[in-house]
């Protein structure tokens, strides 16, 4: 049976990159984002990289909890490898100015809709030879202004997956490995979404950034590793692996 490797939020950016990323090693993938046309445009590209990579496309809103769920039940008709969470997005802004609707949906999106998958990849995986990697950002674990929300999101995939890890580690019967990919500032939509305004400078705004293949490039030295964490350190600006960041308090025995 085929296996595949599933990527949210891969019409674009560090998404896109990261399937044709596996694609070039020949993995079949299942692609999720909202926008469809993005995913067949993907597909196309897919093909002329690896025309042996089966691709399905999957168009979803992962915002929605029951769009969420149902897109779980669709996915049970394939046997998985690995999940990438990285669907999300950022709001630019300082507390008290921002739009309440867009950082509900960002919340919906960032936490609640990798939580959802997270768990359900668990459920029904746990005890396979599979890895959860779920993308979270130096904002889930350094705090910055004008982003506290996006941080908060991010420092709850930080320590949620951190606690996967731990606990993984500590099930005798569990196979499946977590893992947090942290980057820094990378070229994509991602400031056109937080900032509302299409086409952002990065050049103006950011002393050093990746492009969206180079963070690919570190997700996939995650993937290889058995390392928890993979971060961007912000004072060299190099990829580093390392083991989890956060405080753990083990079970009682």
């Amino acid at each position: 049976m085929k296996k595949y490797i599933v990527v949210t939020g891969a019409s674009s950016g560090i998404g896109a990159a990261t399937a044709k990323a596996f694609a070039r090693r020949g993995e079949n993938l299942i692609v999720i984002a909202r926008r469809a046309e993005l995913l067949e445009n993907l597909r196309g590209e897919i093909a002329n990289i690896s025309p042996d990579s089966d691709v399905i496309v999957k168009p979803c809103d992962l915002s929605r909890s029951e769009n969420v769920l149902a897109l779980w039940d669709d996915l049970k008709s394939y046997e998985l490898k690995a999940l990438i969470n990285n669907a999300g997005f950022g709001d630019f802004g300082f507390m008290g100015n921002h739009d309440i609707q867009k950082m509900v949906k960002m919340i919906d999106l960032n936490v609640t809709a990798l939580a959802i998958l997270s768990s359900l990849f668990v459920r029904d995986y746990k005890c396979k030879q599979t890895q959860l990697i779920n993308v979270s950002s130096v904002g889930g674990y350094f705090l910055a202004p004008g982003v506290v929300p996006y941080c908060g999101t991010k420092f709850f995939v930080s320590a949620f997956t951190e606690g996967l890890y731990h606990e993984l580690a500590q099930d005798v019967d569990a196979k499946m490995q977590a893992k947090i990919l942290a980057p820094a500032a990378t070229k994509s939509e991602f400031c056109d979404v937080a900032s509302g305004k299409s086409g952002f400078d990065y050049d103006a705004s950011f002393e050093k950034y990746h492009s969206s293949e180079q963070t690919a490039d570190f997700l996939l030295t995650l993937y290889d590793s058995d390392a928890c964490v993979g971060e961007v350190d912000l004072t060299s600006f190099e990829f580093k692996l390392s083991g989890p960041k956060f405080n753990y308090l083990a079970a009682a025995k």
